[in-house]
């Protein structure tokens, strides 16, 4: 079977990698293959701290890929010879003041509803983890259960393991002038105008830092004066603060008021990153979707939609890539991915 993906960045090249694990003759479709969305993701793990009320089966299928990562992860690994940075560090919630510590509290609750692991901590035990916090830290959690992966090595990764697939860069612009049996739509925010899909480009403004190696030791989900922020550490120094979500149409421009918006609840709470030089200013474009789920399934004969993750697209790549495959090999949709058929919301 002839499948062609197009679309080359993490959930495209992860999907290519699963055909052809089973034996299919894949290309991948892509100007530039190993970007997207996923180039400037800061990597997070986070199946319950990424899930909001009202997406309980969108927080369902991130808890089966928050499962699959740690296999997902190894078998990349081998099969690249590349390290993935995945970290098992976990993620610390913290509150700056006592509101923020009510925000805390509810994340907390609803960690304890879905029986995942974790633990409220003091501000003082929350600086005995990570003495770089601020001393007006009022209180927080550790969430052992949530990792983090770095998404760039991730994509060189793919790339190596997929080896002699063809990579063609030609653009598409018509799906009917692709030659395959099956053809993959994986094409992010460009999945609307190549498919008709309901998918929306939703800016995210990211910064990377340096800091020396291992000073922080945990991801940090923030909360300072009602401003959420997180932050990434990895084992080489490199420190990420995201990111703003902003309805901005294809814009990629980093602005003055989203670096301010990121630095200024950073600092709050790790005031020591002040001092840190600011290496990258970046950002990307999520492709969204009306209920923030992913489109995932047979949209007609001989096309499957496999876009739309949003927030979430480095966390739910190994459920998407193994979903995704197994639909294309037997013509049968996995139960796992059943609620998130791209029809749902009609077609234009």
């Amino acid at each position: 079977m002839r499948v062609a993906v197009v679309g080359g960045g993490l959930i495209g090249l992860a999907v290519a990698w699963r055909c052809r694990q089973r034996g299919l003759d894949v290309t991948v479709h892509d100007p530039a293959p190993g970007g997207g969305a996923a180039a400037v993701a800061a990597g997070m793990l986070a199946p319950t701290g990424e899930a909001r009320a009202g997406e309980e089966a969108l927080g369902a299928l991130m808890l089966e890929s928050a499962v699959r990562w740690p296999g997902f992860a190894a078998e990349l690994t081998a099969a690249s010879g590349l390290d993935l940075g995945y970290d098992r560090c976990g993620t610390l919630l913290i509150a700056l003041t006592d509101d923020d510590l009510r925000e805390v509290r509810r994340q907390v609750d609803y960690y304890q509803r879905l029986g995942q692991p974790i633990e409220p901590l003091t501000g003082r035990q929350l600086r005995d983890r990570e003495p770089l916090l601020s001393p007006r830290v009022r209180g927080g959690a550790w969430a052992p259960g949530d990792h983090q992966v770095n998404p760039r090595r991730v994509l060189r990764a793919l790339l190596v393991a997929l080896g002699d697939v063809p990579i063609r860069r030609d653009p598409v612009t018509d799906l009917s002038a692709v030659d395959a049996d099956v053809t993959v739509v994986a094409a992010g925010y460009g999945s609307a105008t190549l498919a008709g899909l309901p998918v929306r480009p939703v800016k995210g403004q990211v910064l990377r830092l340096r800091a020396p190696a291992r000073e922080l030791r945990h991801v940090i989900r923030g909360y300072a004066h009602h401003r959420h922020v997180y932050l990434v550490p990895r084992a080489d120094g490199e420190l990420v603060v995201g990111a703003t979500e902003e309805e901005r149409g294809t814009d990629t421009s980093v602005t003055a008021g989203g670096v301010l918006d990121l630095l200024r609840p950073a600092v709050d709470l790790v005031p020591g990153i002040a001092e840190y030089p600011l290496a990258e200013t970046l950002a990307g474009l999520r492709p969204g979707t009306p209920d923030n789920a992913p489109l995932l399934g047979v949209l007609r004969p001989g096309v499957v939609v496999a876009t739309g993750h949003h927030r979430n697209g480095v966390l739910l790549a190994p459920v998407t890539a193994d979903a995704v495959a197994e639909l294309i090999a037997t013509g049968r949709t996995p139960d796992v991915i059943a609620a998130f058929a791209p029809g749902r919301f009609g077609s234009r």
